[in-house]
């Protein structure tokens, strides 16, 4: 099957690749048209996946093609940006008609969850690689950043953390398990629902957001340094699921802490606008506050200091930066 004739049968007749608004031209041409609103700035951003890095080499493809668009529109919820559109750049090591059809069906059904559209993208022969860029819209001056986070903001997240690393010995075939704990921390590993609405929600009411993809300490440290304070976390007020403690023991803390793949937003919020998160978006979690100072500090229910045991995942080193 010649490159042309893949991209045809699996892509461009795709449900996510058919009209939708804000693509003035999708699949077809040299280049996609985008036409954001009037008033708009075009969010975008790029993640690339890497088999046996990102993903187990043997996984589902419909689990697969679901997770990394998720992975990549969680950044579209950070930014407070209403999706649009997103391309795919693939390296495949071989044509297989089974592993397309199933990737791509799962990939649609992020697609149409998250409200994005297929618009272009590439295909080369050589190891399993995905890159997938996501375009998305934001109004001017509303965007949502790492920096402004201001001394005496409330820390939240948006729900459970350290399910997906909990996960993560399930899906590495580590640890086996059944039952609905295992469903549970598997569904939030591979099929992640980026928090857009919530995002979009925090335009203009929060000072900072990211999301938690590589652990809660390392990516709070990311807005800490940009917003130039501290923020201080109390370990007794994270949330973690059910599930999680029931599989994980022990290790739930460390997954919440430390473990990435979360895909929650983590965002500063000034107090007096709790209720109207609370009221809105119910599982949306206070975890601690901003502070003078810089860096993280992690804290217990007596308010001591704690040394977290690792900080986060990054690619090119022992721990988060």
């Amino acid at each position: 099957m010649g490159e042309f004739e893949l991209i045809r049968r699996y892509f461009a007749a795709a449900p996510c690749a058919q009209a939708a608004e804000g693509v003035a031209l999708g699949i077809g041409d040299d280049c996609a048209l985008l036409q954001p609103g009037p008033g708009q700035q075009l969010a975008v951003s790029t993640d690339t996946l890497v088999a046996g890095v990102h993903f187990p080499d043997s996984c589902d493809p419909s689990l697969l093609g679901q997770r990394a668009l998720a992975v990549a529109a969680s950044d579209l919820a950070a930014m407070g940006a209403a999706p649009l559109a997103f391309t795919l750049a693939m390296t495949l090591p071989q044509a297989d008609p089974a592993w397309l059809e199933a990737f791509a069906r799962g990939l649609s059904q992020m697609a149409e969850a998250c409200g994005l559209a297929l618009v272009g993208g590439d295909t080369t022969r050589g190891p399993l690689c995905l890159t997938l860029t996501v375009f998305g819209q934001v109004p001017t001056g509303q965007a949502l950043t790492r920096r402004g986070a201001r001394p005496g903001d409330l820390l939240c997240v948006g729900g459970s953390l350290g399910d997906g690393s909990g996960a993560l010995p399930l899906v590495l075939g580590q640890q086996v398990a059944q039952g609905e704990a295992a469903e549970y921390l598997l569904a939030r590993y591979w099929a992640p629902q980026p928090q857009l609405a919530l995002g979009q929600w925090l335009r203009g009411k929060a000072s900072a957001a990211l999301d938690i993809s590589d652990g809660l300490l390392a990516d709070c440290g990311h807005i800490a340094a940009a917003s130039g304070l501290a923020l201080r976390i109390e370990q007794d007020r994270l949330p973690l699921a059910p599930a999680l403690r029931a599989l994980a023991g022990s290790g739930a803390l460390d997954c919440a802490l430390s473990g990435g793949d979360d895909y929650r937003l983590a965002f500063t919020l000034p107090p007096e606008l709790l209720p109207a998160l609370l009221a809105q978006w119910p599982e949306a979690v206070v975890i601690g506050q901003a502070k003078a100072g810089q860096g993280v500090q992690l804290i217990d229910g007596q308010g001591r200091h704690i040394e977290p045991p690792r900080a986060g995942y990054q690619h090119f080193g022992s721990s988060g930066d």
